[in-house]
């Protein structure tokens, strides 16, 4: 299909919108909440349960409960290590989905392939997109299933991590005085657990009650995460303060509860049509065949990246915007297949013609024509993370529902009875915090914690010029020691847990084979290590210049990408090609590149 519409007009928007949002200060117009405000930190959902410290030795501590560590413990279990411990700041398994009950909170990319260990576990999600309470519910579910609540330590901080060369060991300090040892340590800390506060002048003097979604205060506004009603917001006003996927979920619920609800808006969101629906019991039983959860990892990663597949199992609107993509590219001549102008043309075409189906469904829904015209997002789709909801936009044909949309400047200021916009306090009862989790800050800022290897090296020395690491795995150095992630690995953030599972899969694999062989230590060789980077290094970098994108957390708020923020990539060739790539080296059995001590 040749697209007819004005690309010069478009692209003039959309430069221009992007100016208006430019901000100098980048991330630290956010306020780090360790420093400032701290008591939005507080855990509204479970009371921290007096225990004596722990001092003994294990041999495996998993930092972080979420998906990455639930099954980086499953497959350790598996390999017959079953000396573990999972400590995690958050008082139960979960990790964002500990945090994030606010109403309408759901996985965005499907469950089938969004939900781990779902094969091994026995379960069938409910819906296409779960929500909330479901994946919380599943992710205990995998704690049980692999016994993996033995020996847990929750509400708590680890606040640092030191080897030990002389016992081959890791020690871990925590804020509750815990000072104990492990031979391997995993780090799973993610970066969606951290809560941020934007830096409005004035936020600590409102007077009313305030709070951020991860820490939804289901006391003052009634109802509860599962969806019932919010009753106690009836006679309320309240604004929120944030437009972006979290908000998408949560505005319609608010809508319909608050008296009033004032949704204040710098940037929209691209919100397509999310059309879930329930997952057919018999459907269920007829596809899943051994091995079927995999399957459909990989054929989500395949139609995303355009390798030949016979079908789309998932079929939504990630692949969708793909399959535009490399439609324009098999028309293009063998000749213009050869030049990377021609690509970067045929996916300007695609995103074209897709954002312009998103800004017309927003005419379609939204009853009036100036509100719908500032929820237009005028942006290439993945400048920032795409949203899909079948009732975000209705909501604002709501009487109760107003959008304050600030024209990319943000709320001016928040005062003892409201917030400032455009000139004009509005008066609220309560102000939502939907501003998201630290993204790009500092990793200590985001994990509360350095890690100290040989010789007293931190972590954030060693990659103070960009991250090194043998398959975004292991770390030269840091012996013993293994990352939970995607970065320097497949990157596929449409999917983040199929970059965990095979992540957890590499690392329970090693250290499995460490202690069955009897090794005490395991770290990358540094010509191993060198030679990763630099294959990192040889692909295209950020594919989303900051020059070209809308500000937000995909490309550093808008500021230029630092030097070293270019080695947090993925494999030059992709996720599928890393996928199988490190499969290979697993299934191998030598650990190629690793250099293992005997005991």
């Amino acid at each position: 299909m040749t697209t007819t519409l004005d690309k010069a007009a478009i692209k003039a928007r959309y430069a221009q919108e992007r100016d208006k949002r430019i901000r100098a200060d980048g991330n630290d117009q956010y306020i780090h909440i360790d420093d400032q405000l701290a008591h939005y930190l507080d855990d509204p959902y479970l009371p921290v349960q007096p225990r004596a410290a722990k001092t003994d030795h294990v041999t495996v501590a998993i930092i972080g409960a979420g998906f990455a560590g639930l099954v980086t413990g499953a497959r350790l279990v598996e390999q017959g290590v079953t000396d573990l411990r999972i400590i995690d700041k958050a008082g139960d398994v979960g990790g964002t989905w500990y945090w994030n009950r606010y109403p309408g909170a759901q996985c965005d990319t499907a469950s089938m392939i969004y939900m781990p260990l779902l094969e091994e576990t026995g379960y069938m999600p409910s819906e296409k997109y779960a929500h909330a309470p479901e994946i919380l519910e599943h992710c205990q579910r995998i704690a049980n299933h692999y016994d993996l609540y033995r020996d847990t330590l929750f509400h708590t901080q680890v606040t640092e991590v030191r080897w030990e060369a002389d016992a081959s060991r890791w020690r871990i300090r925590s804020n509750r005085g815990d000072d104990f040892t492990a031979q391997f340590i995993t780090m799973g800390t993610g970066p969606l657990h951290m809560p941020k506060l934007p830096g409005i002048p004035g936020i600590e003097d409102f007077q009313g009650h305030s709070f951020h979604t991860s820490r939804w205060d289901y006391d003052y506004t009634g109802g509860d995460a599962a969806g019932a009603p919010m009753e106690k917001l009836a006679d309320k006003r309240v604004a929120l303060i944030g437009t972006g996927a979290t908000a998408v979920q949560c505005v319609p619920h608010l809508a319909r509860a608050c008296g009033d609800l004032y949704v204040c808006q710098r940037t929209p969101s691209s919100v397509d049509a999310r059309e879930n629906e329930a997952i057919d019991a018999q459907w269920f039983a007829e596809i899943a065949s051994p091995g079927w959860q995999r399957r459909w990892m990989e054929n989500f990663a395949a139609n995303q990246t355009g390798k030949p597949v016979e079908e789309d199992l998932v079929n939504d609107g990630w692949t969708d915007i793909a399959h535009r993509f490399f439609a324009r590219l098999a028309a293009l001549s063998p000749e213009d297949m050869a030049n990377p102008a021609k690509w970067a043309g045929a996916w300007e075409d695609a995103d074209l013609e897709k954002m312009e189906e998103i800004r017309a469904r927003v005419d379609q829904v939204v009853q009036d024509s100036e509100t719908a015209a500032q929820l237009k997002a005028w942006y290439n789709q993945l400048c920032k993370r795409p949203c899909f909801h079948d009732a975000y936009l209705d909501a604002f044909n709501l009487p109760a529902t107003h959008l304050l949309d600030t024209d990319g400047q943000g709320v001016e200021k928040i005062t003892p009875a409201g917030v400032v916009v455009n000139g004009v306090e509005v008066a609220v009862d309560c102000i939502v915090y939907a501003s998201g989790f630290e993204v790009g800050t500092q990793r200590t800022d985001r994990t509360g914690f350095e890690v100290y290897g040989r010789n007293g090296l931190s972590l954030t020395d060693y990659w103070e010029k960009g991250m090194r690491s043998l398959h975004g795995l292991t770390v030269r150095n840091f012996p013993n020691a293994f990352l939970i992630q995607f970065s320097q690995g497949a990157n596929l953030i449409s999917n983040v847990p199929h970059n965990i599972v095979e992540s957890a899969l590499s690392a329970a694999s090693v250290i499995g084979h460490a202690v069955a062989t009897g090794r005490r230590t395991v770290e990358p060789a540094e010509g191993a290590e060198n030679a990763w980077v630099e294959l990192i290094l040889s692909g295209l970098g950020q594919t989303l210049p900051s020059a070209e994108c809308t500000p937000g957390y995909y490309n550093n708020e808008g500021q230029p990408i630092p030097e070293e923020a270019h080695s947090y990539v993925g494999h030059p060739q992709g996720p599928v090609a890393f996928f199988e790539f490190i499969q290979q080296w697993r299934d191998a059995g030598d650990y190629d590149g690793l250099e293992f001590d005997q005991a």
